[in-house]
């Protein structure tokens, strides 16, 4: 497939989705020129390091865990929010890593995660229509006027939070809060605290067992960089183009563009079209990018958005999150699966099992039901397995705070206990216990593949 000339800019002449109605085009114009004199808020060197993970993603020798909030908010941006999230996120790492023996590239939904697709342009209230809220980056949830009125001035605000935001990342991953003593001492907090506690239990004895054993080896803290320090990588999903090209660069190393408003950026499934503006903006920079699939995605549809978004067809360039729903999985990804890798294509396969899996509560909530959450993860393993494919990650909506958005899960929440700490701007969020919950169930499986998969090797060698 022949692609015009690309440039940051090219996106411009392409039909665009998803996108306010900025009431000053002088004003919008005026954010976007001072934002390209900000310094970038990550660099493309790291962006090139969670690239060269990613490839070793695709060829099966590490595993991706993506999350974080649904949609980051002023009102509630604290430090504790963050290191809140983070902890959760390292706490799940290192379950996984132990279950899969392999190595967890870390990826947060942080850090610039500001804005949201919406089903409908409007949102109507006793009779009164006002624009839908977007984000904290476009508009404000109150239903007014003045809050729904898109700003670009709020971009501003976006950057300086995504910049203090990395600045507290880097310091919790370097500076000695990413221990993997401390941080598996919060896993025995959480198992002992759990209702299912000793559903759990042998898994954290076996990774408390490792640590002594290295330990024993002289591999500490003091001795090994690597046990107290860890590699965290941002990403959001690049809808408002005006302000990733703003914080688009050339690299002064390689003269190749970088996106430097996140490490990774992805196009959404509203927004997927082959020749629409995200997609036009995503193929020419050269970040790790990804491309949500739901179910409506047929099989040449996918492969001629990857030869658009990858034609090198580098591994760890894209990533395909797949968000299908439990009940469509089955389904719906084994043909794209096929289709793949008949063409041969290097891409990271990702499950998304929040997006799919949508409800409205009987009480009015918008939530998601934990085993449904479950069924599709599960799901989605086995297809691959069933295939010959490496399942290479999980991507999920979560949040470090102890909310009420989920149904179920070992905390047994209903739908009639949303209220109590439904605190999401949009979509509903796993809390810390039902996400590390998720993580103990998901590692016990990639540990008995792993098994499984090696007696196979030891009975054909026989």
């Amino acid at each position: 497939m022949m692609a015009g000339k690309w440039t940051p800019d090219s996106w411009r002449g392409k039909p665009i989705k998803q996108q306010p109605q900025w009431p000053d085009e002088g004003a919008l114009a005026e954010v976007e020129a001072k934002l390209k004199n900000f310094p970038p808020l990550v660099f493309a060197g790291e962006a090139r390091r969670l690239r060269e993970h990613l490839a070793k993603v695709v060829e099966g020798r590490a595993f991706l865990l993506q999350g974080g909030d649904c949609a980051e908010s002023f009102a509630e941006f604290h430090p504790d929010n963050i290191r809140d999230s983070f902890r959760v996120l390292l706490q799940m790492a290192v379950v996984l890593t132990h279950g899969a023996s392999l190595p967890v590239v870390k990826v947060g939904r942080m850090a610039g995660q500001f804005v949201k697709p919406r089903s409908d342009d409007f949102e109507t209230k006793d009779g009164v229509s006002l624009p839908s809220y977007r984000g904290d980056m476009v508009n404000a949830m109150e239903f007014t006027e003045e809050a729904r009125t898109p700003d670009p001035q709020r971009w501003l605000q976006a950057y300086s939070q995504s910049a203090a935001t990395l600045n507290l990342l880097r310091a919790f991953a370097h500076g000695g809060f990413s221990d993997l003593h401390r941080v598996h001492g919060w896993n025995l907090g959480f198992v002992e605290q759990s209702p299912q506690g000793e559903k759990y239990r042998e898994l954290s004895d076996r990774i408390a067992e490792t640590l002594g054993f290295m330990e024993a080896c002289g591999l500490t803290s003091e001795t090994t960089p690597q046990i107290r320090e860890t590699e965290f990588f941002t990403s959001h999903e690049a809808l408002l183009l005006n302000y990733e090209q703003a914080l688009t660069r050339i690299d002064s190393l390689t003269g190749e563009w970088y996106d430097c408003s996140a490490h990774l950026v992805w196009v959404g499934e509203r927004t997927r079209q082959p020749d629409g503006a995200q997609v036009e903006f995503l193929r020419g920079i050269k970040n790790p990018i990804a491309l949500k699939a739901g179910p409506t995605i047929e099989p040449d549809e996918l492969l001629r958005l990857i030869d658009i978004l990858s034609p090198e067809n580098e591994p760890g360039r894209l990533t395909l999150i797949c968000r299908m729903g439990a009940d469509k999985v089955e389904a719906r990804l084994p043909p794209l699966i096929r289709a793949v890798e008949r063409e041969g294509r290097k891409v990271v396969w990702a499950c998304d099992p929040m997006h799919g899996n949508t409800v409205k509560s009987s009480s009015g909530y918008k939530t998601r039901h934990v085993d449904k959450i479950l069924a599709e993860v599960l799901s989605f393993f086995a297809i691959h397995q069933a295939e010959g494919t490496h399942a290479g990650g999980v991507h999920f909506e979560m949040t470090g705070q102890d909310v009420t958005e989920c149904v179920g899960g070992a905390q047994a929440i209903t739908e009639s206990g949303l209220a109590d700490r439904y605190h999401t701007h949009c979509d509903p969020r796993l809390n810390a216990n039902q996400a590390l919950e998720l993580a103990f169930v998901i590692a016990e499986m990639l540990r008995s593949e792993r098994t499984a998969n090696a007696d196979g090797r030891i009975a054909a060698a026989s």
